[in-house]
């Protein structure tokens, strides 16, 4: 039998592929090598993991071989190409970019919601956009006592979310505005998309545009979170409208979730759901400015949840903030849980 899994990580030098390093060193999933692949680039540094220093190799569609478990996070130009090749040596892949997400072979997994998904993978995981998981973990609770029946969303999303160049973007704008330089002077070229036409300052600012404009005007990060939660909560009747925001903070989501439940549901009883529910911290006392904040997020794993309080005119309607760090349980520690379901429900074949 063997003592533990090979386990690779694609975009290993990147944000997320550092986090999920870090991750996997917190991990209970048994791990006996690990392989770190990235671009010709970055090929022959070294990067540490449990105390030794490992070479990072090339990726190619050979670096699969005798790797059980594979955690991509590269972008979804190399999952199209690699992730089938992984799978074709063995390999059961998670995926952290949108390529799979949406295809209904692929299972999308926020394990304190929808483990039991993972039993239908036929070799693919796709990790949820992270502004949906953060979501998923504070609402489920709620879905599984009194159902949901619409949810609109407002997110407050940080800038490490659209990578380390557009965090140097907002550092550089920060600088350059505090040093007296005016808005018009400021050369943004990240965000709020790179891909898109024109870019504009974060610095001070909030951009309600995260990804390019799509069908009937909502942006591709707004369809992912409408998407991604009725396939993730198995229910497509869920009424789901997002308005997804960029703001100038570093690390750490946050989300004011409006919700309309099937049946009633009393505050102080949702309080005691999110409070007991596997991955979700209650932070919620008024009386003391207790509620969660972006700043206390960062490094942690969890998602927090605070100002949960009835709706003024709808019977059934609440209202919650929910926050969590993006790179974390946005991405990396999320990948990382699917990796440990895979393994306690003996779905990785060694």
């Amino acid at each position: 039998m063997s003592t533990g899994y090979h386990v690779a990580v694609v975009g290993a030098t990147g944000a997320v592929g550092t986090k999920m390093i870090e991750m996997l060193e917190r991990t209970t999933l048994p791990i006996s090598k690990m392989t770190l692949l990235a671009s010709k680039r970055s090929a022959g540094k070294t990067l540490v993991f449990n105390n030794q220093s490992i070479v990072i190799e090339e990726l190619t569609a050979d670096s699969f071989e005798g790797v059980d478990i594979a955690l991509f996070s590269a972008g979804g130009g190399i999952s199209k190409v690699y992730a089938p090749e992984a799978v074709k040596r063995g390999a059961v892949v998670i995926d952290n970019t949108s390529h799979f997400r949406m295809d209904p072979e692929v299972p999308l997994v926020v394990p304190e919601v929808n483990a039991h998904a993972l039993a239908q993978h036929k070799g693919i995981i796709a990790n949820p956009n992270c502004s949906t998981i953060q979501m998923m973990v504070a609402l489920e609770p709620i879905r599984q006592k009194v159902g949901l029946k619409r949810l609109i969303v407002s997110t407050y999303q940080a800038v490490s979310g659209a990578g380390a160049k557009a965090l140097a973007e907002l550092a550089q704008e920060s600088a350059d505005l505090l040093a007296g330089k005016q808005p018009e002077e400021l050369s943004p070229a990240i965000l709020p998309a790179g891909s898109d036409k024109k870019h504009y300052p974060i610095a001070f600012n909030a951009l309600p545009q995260i990804d390019v404009f799509a069908e009937d005007d909502y942006t591709y990060e707004e369809w992912k979170m409408i998407n991604e939660t009725k396939k993730i909560m198995e229910d497509d009747t869920i009424q789901v409208a997002a308005t997804c925001v960029r703001i100038p903070v570093f690390s750490g989501h946050s989300e004011s979730v409006y919700i309309e439940t099937a049946e009633h549901a009393d505050v102080a009883a949702v309080k005691q759901w999110i409070n007991d529910a596997p991955g979700a911290v209650l932070e919620d006392d008024p009386s003391q400015q207790i509620y969660p904040q972006a700043l206390n997020s960062v490094g942690k794993t969890e998602t927090f949840v605070g100002r949960i309080r009835k709706d003024l005119d709808v019977a059934n309607g609440l209202h919650l903030w929910v926050v969590s760090d993006n790179l974390l349980k946005g991405a990396a520690w999320n990948s990382v849980q699917i990796a440990e379901a895979l393994h306690q429900q003996g779905l990785v074949h060694v």
